[in-house]
């Protein structure tokens, strides 16, 4: 949607400045304003949107005024461009509508460079934003309207789609013979991520307040059970066919081991034919229709699968089987509670008891939920600041860029600056930067040669050259968030395009490109580690840390609630983590590069995200049972969870206090498995029943992964024996 705006902007304008005989400097500047226009406004709702592409219009006119006025002054123009480009990277602090009018304001003025803005020609500019400003408004608020409600329908829709492949590839999953099984759980882990992604685009515009508190309260822990349900599902199967239970880090790390294979499904048909059944059952419930038509026979698919929530209607096999019938179980609930959040109340005369238990427990969830006001956190003040730090460090980087610019182009040297203020764009480490300037300049080789190519073949066609503009631009925004190297290529190849329109294209241009490219990534790269550095290593601790705490605030507060305590805010905590984990995925990209040098470091790096990856699962699963409690029959609080949390949160404790103080003199305790320790001393002490034996699998999978991330973050182990592990616990 990005792509068609940009484009329709652009072909708007286009169409508004031809039959004005404007020349091809004209158009070539109202092209761009209107991409510009278009892409720096980040805003989600459209009276916002409107009032800063009404300040971005005043930035521009400033912008391009100061370009053209100061073009006969060389040094106050390059002043004046540094002083620019600090002022649009530190106003990011201020929101979307500061970073989008800095981001309009460096662009604007790098245009009047490209385009040689002189003071003779500043009405027809004015004239030329004017109506490339006006063209976008017209694109993003009629032609390709857009809305945070209708783009929250879509990815609905496309979250509903992702259940739906993930439950398809389990299905395979269940199929795969032995040699097929590593293919078949990579397109588990594959499809697993893929939804997690969809729900944290969802998470992201809810978080922009599209809707009334209850409502994204609502939505966000239906989109949460849903995810956690499925992806539980694909360990169910996966131990289903094995010998032993199946270790949750085979989702999350590529060429895990896999458990052995079993023989639990093996000369049971009928078991087999009726898990087959029901999986798709699934996959036609999560994205069938609720009613019309079909919805007889959703109805009563729906009401089967639901009973297997109820012990009296699994069919009879090995207990792991079952296990995977009430996985679908949890599966068709967590479908069912979406279903309502997403398309309101549905026709309930065809229900069984088991879909009125489930409704009456999502009702009753329902009235619960109340907003939770967010609780302010301190931030970092002076150079400690992100902002104030890339500020920094990309005016210094670009003060470089313009020197070695002129030395190598003077009419040019401004190629060697976009690229410095590329680079530091949306990273926050030196590893970041490095990284991605090497993909900048891979893109940006690739694109002159395709450059090359083209603007030989197109010449003189003005029109031609336009239409190609208008498909690279797509193209650009298309592979955006798939390959930054993709990306360059096009913009590159757009930008041969453009100097065909304005007849100063050459071989020579588009290698001084390159070469100016390769100058500005340099200086960046020399900028960020030189000035205020932020090394990968720093970075990535710090979101290490964060991510355990988060992880600790998660499993903590589940027990608390598990054992009987108050109710803790388990969806936000279970956000917090979702986003922490995010970001450290994103810093260790440096890492697990392919071209880095340091090998044992990237399986390392990989190790320990697929781990806490695993944590986070069995975390949020606990999180969503806690939900549970005070409105299921079969959920209830057991006291002696204490015991068991109470190790994992003091082992999570000592892994942040190694990784943010570097404090070595913390041990982590392990040894006795937490169900022996909560076996009863008595023989008449109640035993844990069923619910608390799957809360007691996951907490046993989280303390295994927790003293999993001690051996490589340098953490020493402790084994004490059952009786000395009791005591620590209970203290």
């Amino acid at each position: 949607m990005a792509g068609l705006r940009t484009v329709g902007a652009i072909a708007l304008t286009l169409a508004v400045l031809g039959p004005f005989g404007a020349g091809p400097n004209d158009m070539v500047n109202g092209a761009m304003s209107a991409m510009v226009a278009t892409f720096s406004i980040k805003e989600k709702h459209r009276g916002e949107q409107a009032v800063t592409l009404a300040l971005g219009l005043l930035v521009a006119l400033v912008a391009m005024s100061l370009g053209a006025l100061l073009s006969a002054y060389t040094i106050a123009s390059d002043v004046c461009f540094i002083a620019l480009i600090f002022a649009a990277v530190y106003c990011r602090r201020y929101g979307d509508r500061a970073t989008a009018l800095g981001l309009i304001g460096f662009q604007i003025y790098f245009l009047s460079l490209f385009g040689g803005a002189a003071a003779s020609s500043l009405p027809e500019l004015w004239a030329t934003l004017a109506i490339a400003f006006t063209c976008s408004a017209a694109v993003r608020f009629v032609l390709v309207a857009e809305s945070t409600e209708r783009i929250l329908k879509r990815l609905r829709k496309a979250f509903r789609a992702r259940v739906a492949q993930l439950v398809s590839v389990q299905i395979a999953l269940l199929d795969a013979g032995p040699d097929d099984v590593e293919k078949a759980l990579d397109d588990v882990r594959l499809h697993t991520a893929r939804l997690h992604e969809s729900a944290l685009m969802i998470q992201d515009r809810l978080d922009e307040k599209a809707s009334a508190g209850a409502s994204v309260s609502l939505l966000q822990r239906r989109v949460a059970e849903a995810e956690i349900a499925a992806e539980r599902l694909g360990i169910l199967i996966l131990t289903a066919r094995s010998v032993e239970q199946a270790d949750t880090l085979a989702l999350h790390l590529p060429h895990a081991p896999l458990p052995e294979p079993g023989d639990r499904l093996q000369e049971r048909g009928d078991t087999v034919a009726t898990l087959h059944r029901d999986l798709e059952g699934l996959g036609v419930l999560v994205a069938g229709p609720a009613s019309g038509a079909d919805g007889s026979g959703v109805a009563q698919l729906r009401n089967r699968l639901l009973g297997y929530r109820d012990e009296e209607n699994l069919p009879e096999a090995p207990a792991v089987v079952q296990d995977v019938f009430r996985g679908i179980g949890e599966a068709a609930r967590a479908a069912l509670g979406l279903r309502l959040a997403l398309d309101g109340p549905q026709d309930e005369s065809d229900d069984s008891p088991e879909t009125k238990r489930s409704r009456e427990e999502l009702d009753a969830e329902d009235i619960s939920i109340a907003a939770e006001g967010e609780q302010d956190e301190p931030h970092p003040r002076g150079l400690d600041r992100p902002t104030t730090r890339a500020a920094v460090q990309v005016s210094v980087g670009s003060t470089l860029a313009i020197v070695g610019g002129e030395l190598i182009a003077p009419q040019r040297w401004y190629w060697a600056v976009l690229t410095c203020w590329v680079v530091f764009l949306n990273t926050s480490s030196t590893g970041e930067i490095l990284v991605k300037g090497y993909r900048r300049l891979l893109g940006t080789v690739l694109g002159v040669i395709a450059g090359v190519v083209l603007a030989g073949a197109v010449g003189s066609h003005t029109w031609t050259a336009f239409a190609l503009v208008l498909l690279f631009v797509f193209a650009m925004y298309f592979t955006a968030p798939v390959s930054y190297v993709l990306m360059s290529f096009f913009v590159t190849a757009m930008l041969g395009m453009l100097y065909t329109v304005l007849n100063t294209y050459s071989s020579a241009v588009l290698v001084l490109r390159i070469e100016e490219t390769a100058l500005g990534a340099v200086c960046g790269m020399v900028a960020a580690l030189v000035v205020l550095p932020v090394q990968t290593d720093r970075r990535t601790d710090e979101l290490l840390a964060a991510t355990l705490v988060r992880l600790g605030d998660v499993s903590g507060a589940a027990v608390e609630q598990l054992s009987g305590g108050i109710a803790l805010g388990l969806l936000d905590r279970a956000r917090e983590l979702d986003t922490a984990l995010d970001k450290l995925r994103a810093s260790t990209k440096p890492l697990t590069h392919p071209i880095t040098p340091w090998r044992a470091r990237r399986q390392t790096a990989r190790y320990i995200v697929a781990l806490l990856e695993t944590c986070a699962y069995h975390a949020r699963s606990l999180a969503a049972t806690a939900e549970l409690l005070p409105y299921s029959r079969s959920v209830a609080a057991d006291p002696r969870l204490k015991l068991a949390g109470h190790r994992i949160g003091h082992n999570i404790d000592v892994l942040v206090a190694r990784v943010a103080a570097d404090a070595e003199d913390g041990v982590a305790e392990t040894g006795s498995s937490l169900a022996a320790m909560l076996e009863p001393e008595a023989p008449d002490s109640p035993r844990h029943d069923r619910v608390t034996g799957r809360v007691l699998r996951h907490l046993q999978r989280l303390d295994e992964g927790v003293i999993g991330l001690a051996r490589p973050l340098g953490v020493r182990i402790s084994t004490p024996g059952k009786k000395a592990a009791r005591g620590a616990a209970a203290r």
